[in-house]
């Protein structure tokens, strides 16, 4: 069968894992007999080397304005490179043509900023690396930018997160194309912990939480964490602490943003998220687990949290059902 051809997009001030976690992906995918295969390029403009962050350097196999379809996926990498990217016209209206042969397009991290310069992106749900996500949306007004996925998928253009997001969209892909199955195999060949949904939030809560240097905080929140099935009342967190259940609200608004009650229902759903796609416990486990006391108290903070039923977010993570 014809291989399907995968064409990368690189620029000066390109992410080089951005690059490497899409062609690697897709060659292992080869290495596991993906059928038909992905034939990978790397295209720049002119076809000449460009320059990564890190300062090393990656030779182009094509040149942009050289290519022609069809195109089974174009890519277009991020990198600190992308504002000038987006910027360049030519280098803009070229991409535009390649999406116009292309079965479907994608961007990783920051390369979100040239399709939308493209206009690709007009009026579609997109994502970036969250710390560029307010530049993206305040830049492109027609683009709907939502910061916190991993990846999104809008009809036949998919956006990316940051950096190592890029090999879980590439996984996606992957599944897409052959299976669930090849698609396991892939990610453990590449030591990829799990194939993560692209609901899934960019930097996890447990990263989130600023590490502070206030020890009542720093030990309650240490606490919570590692027993989100005990008692995380406040008065009970307060009583852990020593001080008084005003005080450490006090504390928590001032260090951590939120108060103790909000924090430890965050981490409970969280944590019920993360189980719900990385195992095939029954809900009811996963809720004791969590802390809630039944499977209904979750499923009512769950919905409230996420939108949708603890059940119906695992099918769709699992790709048993079409997201929104």
């Amino acid at each position: 069968m014809v291989a399907r051809l995968i064409v990368m997009i690189g620029y000066d001030g390109i992410e080089l894992v951005d690059v490497a976690s899409v062609t690697t992906g897709f060659d292992h995918a080869n290495q596991q007999g993906a059928d038909p295969a992905y034939e990978v390029v790397f295209a720049t403009p002119m076809g000449r080397p460009v320059r990564c962050d890190s300062g090393l350097e990656l030779s182009a196999q094509h040149r942009i304005d050289g290519m022609s379809g069809p195109i089974d996926t174009l890519v277009v990498s991020g990198g600190r490179g992308h504002a000038a990217a987006a910027a360049n016209p030519r280098f803009v209206s070229q991409v535009l043509r390649l999406a116009g042969l292309s079965r479907r397009v994608a961007s990783v991290c920051t390369g979100a900023s040239v399709l939308a310069a493209a206009g690709l992106l007009d009026h579609r749900r997109a994502t970036t690396h969250w710390y560029y996500a307010g530049q993206l949306a305040a830049r492109y007004p027609r683009v709907n930018v939502d910061p916190a996925p991993i990846f999104i998928r809008d009809g036949a253009v998919a956006t990316s997160g940051g950096v190592t997001a890029a090999l879980d969209l590439t996984l996606a892909f992957i599944e897409e194309d052959h299976g669930a199955e090849l698609a396991r195999r892939v990610a453990m060949g590449m030591v990829a912990y799990l194939k993560r949904p692209g609901n899934q939030a960019q930097v996890s809560l447990f990263n989130r939480i600023p590490r502070s240097d206030q020890a009542v905080v720093r030990r309650v929140i240490d606490h919570v964490i590692s027993n989100l099935d005990g008692d995380l009342s406040v008065s009970r967190l307060a009583a852990l602490a020593g001080v008084s259940e005003r005080h450490l609200s006090r504390l928590f608004v001032e260090h951590v943003g939120r108060t103790p009650s909000r924090l430890v229902r965050d981490a409970r759903l969280e944590a019920a998220s993360q189980l719900l796609t990385g195992s095939r416990e029954p809900v009811a486990a996963i809720a004791r687990r969590c802390g809630f006391t039944s499977a209904e108290s979750l499923r009512q903070a769950f919905v409230a949290w996420a939108g949708v039923s603890p059940s119906r977010f695992r099918a769709r993570a699992a790709g048993h059902e079409p997201g929104p």
